[in-house]
């Protein structure tokens, strides 16, 4: 059986360009079969999808598509990332495992019960986390086939304060964090994004979150492939928690357009 919102959506963007706007925890949809498996009440996993869910990302992505001069290729997920994370490691890799929160997690943001600790997270993993993965890596080859490089371009948010969730709370909350990778981030890529995002005048490296995505058969191994993750505070552009936007979500998408340009050009 399907669920009846689609797990993924791959967007068609210019042939020409290789970057991919990847926007994977800005969706609020859970299959009800996934639902079920979830022992909060629905007011509170309301509240717990307002605190995970990175809100408006999709519509940002969307308005720098429109604005950039060459439309970039859109990877966003349908599904929120209470039904899997498709941005974390499948295995012990993961360190958010310490606070119940690896690919399945079965801890809320403020270490609360979400699940049964003791899920099976095989059926979740075969299901949604490895689709998910198989057709990212697929776009990710597309890109590289027709323009010899790609670049991803991670498309998040986060709290204006830390969560009790968060590992590395304790740090810098810029207004704009960029999450880089020692291998796929070059310096070019890392200072476009400095230049693009710099009218907001606070913009962070690597605080209070790191790292990009890379799918699994790439990282670490093929330099084509290139990425960076962009963090945005969320009261730069909308009311906490899970509010309306504001018009900052304009400015932030004419920002990340001049790093689409940027980063297409490289």
């Amino acid at each position: 059986m399907s669920p009846a919102v689609p797990s993924f959506e791959l967007l068609p963007g210019a042939g020409t360009s290789p970057v991919i706007l990847h926007v994977p925890h800005g969706a609020r949809a859970v299959p009800p079969e996934v639902r079920a498996g979830i022992v909060l009440d629905d007011r509170a996993l309301e509240r717990e999808l307002d605190h995970i869910v990175d809100a408006h990302t999709a519509e940002l992505a969307e308005r720098a598509a429109g604005l950039a001069r060459a439309t970039p290729w859109r990877f966003v997920n349908r599904l929120s990332r209470l039904v899997v994370d498709p941005e974390r490691f499948p295995d012990e890799r993961e360190e958010m495992l310490a606070v119940g929160m690896g690919a399945v997690y079965t801890r809320t943001t403020h270490r609360e019960a979400l699940r049964d600790p003791a899920i099976d997270p095989e059926p979740l993993l075969e299901r949604y986390f490895r689709a998910y993965a198989r057709a990212m890596t697929e776009a990710v080859a597309d890109r590289l086939a027709a323009t010899g490089r790609a670049v991803i371009v991670d498309v998040h948010s986060y709290p204006t304060r830390p969560l009790p969730y968060e590992l590395h709370g304790h740090g810098p909350r810029p207004a704009i964090c960029l999450g880089t990778d020692p291998f796929h981030t070059p310096g070019p890529l890392l200072a476009a994004a400095r230049e693009a995002f710099g009218a907001w005048g606070d913009v962070g490296l690597d605080s209070p979150f790191s790292g990009t995505y890379v799918p699994l058969e790439y990282y670490g191994s093929d330099a084509r492939v290139r990425a960076l993750m962009v963090e945005i505070r969320r009261d730069t552009y909308m009311t906490e928690p899970g509010g309306p936007a504001g018009p900052g979500l304009g400015r932030l998408a004419e920002s990340l357009a001049a790093l689409v340009d940027a980063a297409g050009a490289l």
